[in-house]
């Protein structure tokens, strides 16, 4: 008979052991159990995904910062997770997002998961310096189950960083002095000041009158700043009440039940001055849903090799072992509050994104420790950036990545970081992961070899109103610009205007700084073009500019009241339209002030995407060409970076196809091919911002891998219907690798885009 009065004690062991099942947690366990490693996944809650799950509601924002920044949607687990939800959960249901998580996990045979268990315990040896990990201990709520995971690397993915408290790693707890980093917006004196908490509300119309009763300790709002600091309306639910926060002069982890208390007050306290005030239209609301978990923002962060700084952001610094990327805003908050009679936050967005090394992953001085998500080596200015859940979830996959090479190749975090970059650098790519900027001409890669050609590849940059397009007028009361590839001459272009009465216009070249930014920096050249009174006229602009390199440029028309362009209602490929901001215009953040000199708020492209002022280059264009896609980029970098086909009649049958041919036959085991899902596009996982589509219009729906056979045919090797993902690999290894000089992708059909897009390619013999 079972002994039913002794507690099971159990021991695992494993490669890789992660502790936190947030997003960044998740994306770890996901990477690494894909490059082979087994993984225990332990997390404290019923439901993965931390902060985004449906017990605490917290919208999925990264590097694009609703919409901000241009080209910055994450990739890798994270991409694959927003498009998965897109397609699932159109209507930004948290239980079915809960799902889309699970599931990513359970899709892993090599990740054992390990519900509510909390970790309590951990060994550790060593002298200060230099301490390693030995294993990890947890209670199993529910089940009466103490668990011991030994593993040989463990990752830190808890967010508060209990893990390596315990352990002994360095770690800091509030803000540095300004002196230590030399950053503008650090106090002068160190303090323990942090990011409070936050509990979110649902709302929903029951159809009737419902009453409310608020309960004894609901917040009575006259006696704080609420109302006249704070925006309450009635069609606001989930993180529209991001303000609602507190615990910043707390300890938000020894306090955290008083913190719980007070934001449970101070909810029902709002939603009793809703309903019952009299001052809004709010008989039929009622509330659906009240978060009782709070959802932290701050606490420990860990000192690794790099320590972040507001500098590095603000300066977007290309590191050598750069693994991920961000574009939130330099983020803080006051540390009163809710009760602050300031704003609710500060922002300050860097130029474009953001790179995060991986000396900022992994301890300093405990050699088998990472760590991901708001507990790594940051300081409080930079973790304002850093914080965000798609940022953490790419950290994830990084640091997730970086421990399965640890363990493959029998060596720690620093010498990845500072002697194996190439390797981590290659590995990345290889899963496609949210890395900006980094090509890898990988030697075991067949495709760079080979000769790239394409059934067809556009040649001309242009939007016209042809074919029974119809353009929209735009007045010129603003400046408007137009970004688009220079590769490799922008002679001239020709703008489509018209003017009541004739008029000039001034129109300018501008470089961008970095391949990453997407707004005009850098003056190039300034021209005059007459628009003549009457209809709509082509009007060039003459600029001879030949870049040393091809990248991308931002055509400006300066305001001019009495001329108008013109607007198209499609996307044009590698090109985005462009506005400067007036007074007046919507903020990225309403209930926000926002800074002056930040160009990419100054330069809005949220309220023209998927929209294309009419404009043609007369010169020929190489964006687009086959042999861009073994390059060695993946993403939009300093232009498209794809294989672009001409545009065909139906989508549903494109019969556009890329072909590699070598001068002798390969042995191919392994073809890896990363298609367009349209990176510009912003998603979020509980629809802060609907995107009319269930999957990317640009993405390749039907396609056939194909090899040219001795007799001339092509035979087929893998064929795909109905594709929802950017990245796939295939790999032929029932009878042998396949041995042919040719291959060739036939994209049959997309989602919607009259284009044929392909990223890359990569053959591998292995």
């Amino acid at each position: 008979m079972k002994d039913m009065n002794h507690m099971r004690d159990e021991h695992t062991q494993h490669d890789i052991a992660v502790i936190g099942g947030g997003l960044a947690g998740v994306c770890a366990a996901v990477a690494a159990a894909r490059l082979g490693r087994r993984v225990a996944l332990v997390h404290n809650r019923p439901v993965l995904g931390g902060n985004s799950s449906s017990e605490v509601r917290v919208w999925v924002c990264g590097a694009t910062a609703h919409g901000v920044h241009r080209y910055a949607r994450e990739t890798g687990i994270m991409g694959e997770l927003y498009t998965e939800n897109q397609y699932r959960n159109p209507e930004g249901n948290p239980y079915y997002w809960d799902q889309v998580v699970l599931d990513a996990v359970l899709a892993e045979p090599l990740i054992d998961l390990y519900l509510n268990t909390d970790v309590r315990e951990v060994t550790a040896d060593g002298p200060d310096h230099e301490r390693t990990v030995r294993s990890v201990t947890g209670w199993m709520m529910g089940s009466e189950r103490r668990i011991t995971f030994h593993a040989e690397q463990f990752l830190d993915c808890t967010g508060d960083g209990l893990v390596g408290h315990l352990a002994g790693a360095h770690h800091r707890i509030g803000r540095e002095a300004r002196s230590e980093f030399d950053e503008p917006w650090a106090p002068l004196e160190a303090d323990g000041e942090l990011l409070g908490s936050t509990i979110l509300f649902y709302t929903k119309d029951a159809g009737r009158p419902v009453k409310f009763v608020p309960p004894s300790y609901a917040k009575d709002l006259s006696s704080t700043p609420i109302l006249r600091n704070r925006v309450l309306r009635t069609g606001d639910n989930g993180c529209d009440y991001w303000w609602i926060e507190w615990g910043g002069e707390l300890d938000t982890v020894e306090d955290n039940e008083r913190i719980r208390d007070e934001l449970h007050a101070a909810v029902m306290g709002i939603w009793d001055h809703i309903k019952n005030s009299g001052e809004f239209d709010a008989d039929h609301l009622t509330l659906e849903w009240v978060g009782s978990l709070p959802g932290k923002r701050e606490y420990r962060r860990f000192i690794g090799d790099h320590v972040l700084t507001q500098n590095d952001i603000l300066s977007q610094r290309q590191f050598p072992d750069r693994v991920a990327f961000g574009g939130w805003s330099v983020d803080l908050h006051p540390v009163q509050g809710m009760y602050a009679d300031e704003p609710g936050a500060r922002q300050r967005y860097a130029d474009g994104i953001f790179h995060i090394p991986l000396r900022s992953l992994y301890s300093v001085n405990v050699g088998n420790l990472f760590f991901a998500g708001r507990n790594i080596s940051a300081t409080h200015i930079a973790f304002g950036a850093t914080r965000v859940m798609a940022t953490c979830a790419t950290l994830g996959e990084a640091a997730g990545t970086a421990a399965a090479l640890c363990v493959a190749e029998k060596t720690d975090p620093r010498t990845l970081a500072i002697e194996r970059t190439d390797l981590l650098r290659r590995t990345l790519l290889r899963q496609d992961a949210s890395v900006m900027g980094v090509s890898d001409r990988d030697p075991a890669d067949l495709a760079p070899r080979a000769r790239v050609t394409a059934s067809s590849h556009v040649r001309r940059l242009a939007a016209e109103p042809v074919d029974g397009r119809s353009a929209e007028l735009y007045p010129l009361n603003r400046d408007i610009g137009i970004l688009l590839p220079v590769d490799p001459v922008l002679g001239t272009v020709e703008l489509f205007v018209s003017s009541p009465g004739g008029t000039e216009l001034t129109v300018e070249l501008w470089g961008t700084g970095l391949p990453e930014n997407g707004v005009p920096l850098d003056h190039i050249a300034t021209t005059t073009l007459t628009v003549p009174a009457g209809e709509p006229t082509w009007a060039p602009a003459a600029f001879g500019y030949r870049p040393r390199q091809p990248g991308n440029a931002v055509v400006v028309v300066r305001r001019n009241p009495d001329a108008a362009v013109y607007r198209l209602p499609i996307r044009t490929d590698g090109v985005l339209a462009l506005r400067r901001k007036l007074d007046g215009d919507t903020a990225v953040d309403d209930d926000i002030p926002e800074e002056e000199g930040q160009a990419v708020i100054e330069w809005s492209a949220r309220e023209l995407r998927r929209s294309s002022f009419c404009f043609r280059v007369v010169e020929e264009t190489s964006a687009f060409t086959p042999r861009k896609t073994v390059n060695g980029f993946q993403r939009p970098y300093g232009g498209p970076q794809l294989w672009s086909s001409e545009p065909v009649a139906d989508p549903w049958q494109m019969g556009q196809y890329l072909q590699l041919d070598w001068d002798t036959d390969q042995d191919v085991r392994t073809v890896h091919l990363v298609f367009d899902d349209d990176v510009d596009e912003y998603l979020n996982n509980l629809h802060r911002h609907r995107t009319p589509f269930e999957v990317m219009p640009e993405l390749v729906r039907d396609y056939r891998v194909q090899t040219l056979m001795p007799n001339g045919e092509w035979h087929t090797l893998a064929t795909v219907r109905g594709n929802r993902r950017r990245h796939r690999v295939h790999t032929f290894q029932d009878a042998g690798p396949v041995r042919t000089a040719a291959l060739r992708v036939l994209v049959e059909a997309t989602h919607g885009s009259p284009h044929a897009h392909v990223h890359a390619v990569r053959v591998y013999a292995g």
